[in-house]
């Protein structure tokens, strides 16, 4: 296949598109990519959804892009005549542009983030702007012709009349994380459990929990805990953990550093948080703390469950004491750890590389139904 990558997508920030891009070369695929960095990430954008006054920001940004990846993107169509364009991670205005451009091919929208849902999440309480965020989301789901999601859940919150164009597809690991893991050294401190937490710091992460636990294990001298980012709930996670002396906090690590920060720990937290979004999202964390060769511990959720089987330790969300209970028993069980980590690392091997994450994602297009528009229009006709 032909697959024209298209948007505003940062992968430094958001490294889904660019697993599925790995993956689809690994197959053999010809994708060329047309992207112009928006410069704003997740938060940015929730944030000024949520406040009207900041959308003439989010408005600059987006023509300035929009107007190169207009040049580029016909530039590309007309060089290379892609079978698809895959508009990237936080997607929702760029497949509008995407459509305009390339009205008979087919659109596959990556969509990891219901907007509607992540406002929620993030405390957004106000009725009017979620069902605002709402109507966005729709919008872009009822513009692409696929609808690339992350989880049978996230595939259940697709409106039902758009259902059927829905692909559930991994969000995976880049292959950096793998060779991170390849090339972790010995331990420093091979008596001492070294855990490590990355991410954003969201209500659905928990790192409040986290914060608990480390204050649990003040006196606990047998584990070390590094803290990467920064976020909502930081500031909360950090006045909870303030007695724990063995705790190193960072709040930025450069992207390219990340995987060789995390591979030389032995435990990858993954998410803890109690809200609905909680409990229907696998983290990226969660498969690159596993393909970094980490033992990976997390809340108890049904995806989870099903992403990571009896290759992960897990605890009920939100349960602080039962999170402080396995990182010690981790601790002192040096023979049970080392086979956690080798079997998430097989199971990474096999389920989360590039190449098998977008396994379902090219059978959809590669099928008469997933290589053809609604429209019934041939695919390959070039851009208006």
């Amino acid at each position: 296949m032909k697959i024209l990558a298209f948007g505003t997508y940062d992968v430094r920030t958001h490294p889904r598109i660019g697993v599925l891009v790995e993956g689809l070369r690994a197959h053999g695929d010809e994708v060329t990519e047309v992207n112009v960095p928006l410069g704003i990430d997740t938060a940015g954008r929730v944030a000024m959804l949520r406040q009207p006054w900041r959308l003439p920001l989010l408005a600059l940004r987006l023509a300035r892009c929009w107007a190169v990846l207009a040049v580029r993107g016909r530039r590309a169509w007309r060089d290379k005549r892609p079978d698809v364009v895959l508009v990237g991670y936080l997607g929702h205005f760029d497949v509008l542009l995407a459509t305009l451009l390339f009205r008979r091919a087919v659109i596959a929208l990556d969509h990891l983030v219901f907007a509607a849902d992540t406002a929620a999440d993030r405390g957004e309480s106000r009725s009017w702007k979620v069902r605002l965020l709402a109507r966005l989301d729709r919008r872009a789901l009822r513009t692409a012709d696929v609808i690339v999601v992350d989880s049978d859940e996230h595939a259940e919150m697709v409106p039902a009349d758009l259902r059927d164009r829905a692909v559930v597809v991994p969000v995976g690991a880049p292959a950096a994380w793998f060779a991170a893991g390849d090339a972790a050294g010995p331990r420093t401190e091979p008596d001492v459990l070294r855990v490590v937490f990355f991410g954003l710091f969201t209500p659905l992460q928990g790192a409040p929990v986290i914060g608990t636990v480390l204050d649990s294990l003040a006196d606990d001298q047998s584990m070390r805990v590094t803290m990467v980012g920064c976020g909502q709930d930081l500031a909360e996670t950090r006045r909870l953990a303030a007695a724990n002396p063995r705790v190193d906090w960072l709040d930025w690590v450069p992207a390219g550093q990340l995987p060789a920060l995390v591979a030389g720990h032995d435990v990858c937290l993954g998410i803890f948080g109690t809200g609905p979004k909680a409990r229907r999202v696998v983290p990226n964390k969660v498969y690159q703390g596993a393909a970094a060769g980490c033992a990976v511990l997390t809340s108890d959720t049904r995806p989870q469950r099903a992403a990571l089987a009896d290759a992960a330790r897990f605890v009920p969300p939100g349960d602080a004491a039962a999170l402080a209970s396995v990182l010690r028993e981790l601790a002192g069980d040096p023979s049970a750890l080392a086979k956690l980590r080798a079997a998430v690392r097989d199971r990474a091997r096999e389920r989360f590389a590039p190449a098998a994450v977008v396994g379902t994602l090219r059978q959809c297009l590669l099928s008469p139904a997933g290589r053809t528009s609604p429209a019934g229009t041939d695919s390959a006709a070039g851009p208006t």
